[in-house]
């Protein structure tokens, strides 16, 4: 067997140490095989794992499952993988996500203490070196200063799902004033945004309330049931960035200059977006999105090398305000 199969077998045991086991059809769509493939990569864990145990469920669907004690000697994590945790740390608390920053350092406490003896010290100098050469790696710029105790309430609320009595300051408001929401879930971007109901407006949609003007939060006993069918990263992407607005919402079209064309390409503006190409090099960017005041934020450090097309509000917002600068983003 060679080593590249090795390590397929590796991965197919620690899939079936999962509570389930593992599949057929699992096995098809995490190597893009054919289902013939997924029955010879059963039968190879079934030999390399006699402890293999074969199992009918419900649905008819034959799963194969592995103890993890039975693969625990043979799953040491990398010098990459450490690294790796390590950096993920670093950018959760440069994020001031101190809860789950905190809640990794147990993690990576753990997964240590379970090192085989002697492979630590080995692992520790390649992760060192790592660590060196990706400490390169920070993301420079202001950010919002965060609370800790408002942090850890909203990651301890999210969890339950509970709901959060806050004292939150609108633009709008002089002073801040308390209100219970029910959280579901958090945006990340230049600023942090706290999508959530206001459970005192029956009916209401959902609302982003920027974390920062949060000036205290309370975890609640009662939870509550998430609206059906929300999904974080579908909310996420009705906006540019984190804010949202329903009103703004539309088709967003910018052509960037044959210059800047080749540039641009290496950018993902939008999860929505798609691009097309002009006969004079120039490249349309389109996507539907809301957030004109975050675009115009971007856009203006593309100066005149991107037009807004449409739409009409957006390219009034930048017209007068572009300039040609040195290098692009």
């Amino acid at each position: 067997m060679s080593f590249a199969k090795g390590q397929e077998l590796l991965k197919l045991a620690m899939m079936a140490t999962g509570r389930s086991g593992v599949s057929l059809e699992e096995i098809v769509e995490e190597w893009g095989c054919s289902h013939r493939t997924a029955q010879r990569m059963t039968d190879a864990l079934q030999a390399a794992f006699p402890q293999t145990e074969a199992e009918d469920g419900e649905d008819r669907k034959r799963r194969w499952r592995i103890h993890a004690k039975a693969i625990a000697p043979l799953l040491t994590p990398s010098a990459e993988e450490l690294a790796a945790l390590a950096t993920a740390i670093t950018e959760l608390e440069a994020e001031q996500m101190t809860a789950e920053a905190a809640t990794l350092r147990q993690l990576q406490a753990k997964v240590r203490a379970l090192l085989p003896p002697g492979a630590g010290t080995r692992l520790a100098v390649d992760e060192e070196a790592l660590l060196e050469a990706l400490g390169h790696a920070a993301r420079p710029g202001p950010q919002p200063v965060m609370d800790r105790e408002v942090n850890a309430a909203i990651s301890e609320a999210l969890k339950g799902p509970f709901l959060l009595r806050i004292t939150y300051r609108r633009r709008s408001q002089d002073k801040p004033s308390e209100r219970v929401v029910a959280p579901h879930g958090l945006l990340l971007g230049v600023r942090r945004y706290l999508v959530a109901r206001d459970t005192a407006k029956k009916g209401a949609r959902l609302q982003h309330y920027r974390v920062e003007e949060i000036y205290s939060a309370e975890v609640l006993g009662e939870s509550f049931e998430i609206d059906p069918g929300f999904s974080l990263r579908a909310h996420a992407e009705k906006g540019f960035g984190s804010y949202e607005s329903e009103a703004q919402h539309g088709e967003v079209v910018w052509r960037f200059t044959p210059e800047a064309a080749d540039h641009a390409r290496r950018f993902v503006f939008h999860p929505t977006q798609s691009v097309e190409e002009e006969k004079d090099g120039s490249l349309l960017v389109r996507f539907r999105a809301s957030g004109h005041l975050e675009m115009c934020w971007h856009l203006y450090s593309w100066g005149r090398s991107v037009e807004v097309l449409q739409p009409a509000a957006l390219r009034a917002m930048v017209q007068g305000h572009q300039r040609d600068f040195e290098a692009l983003p």
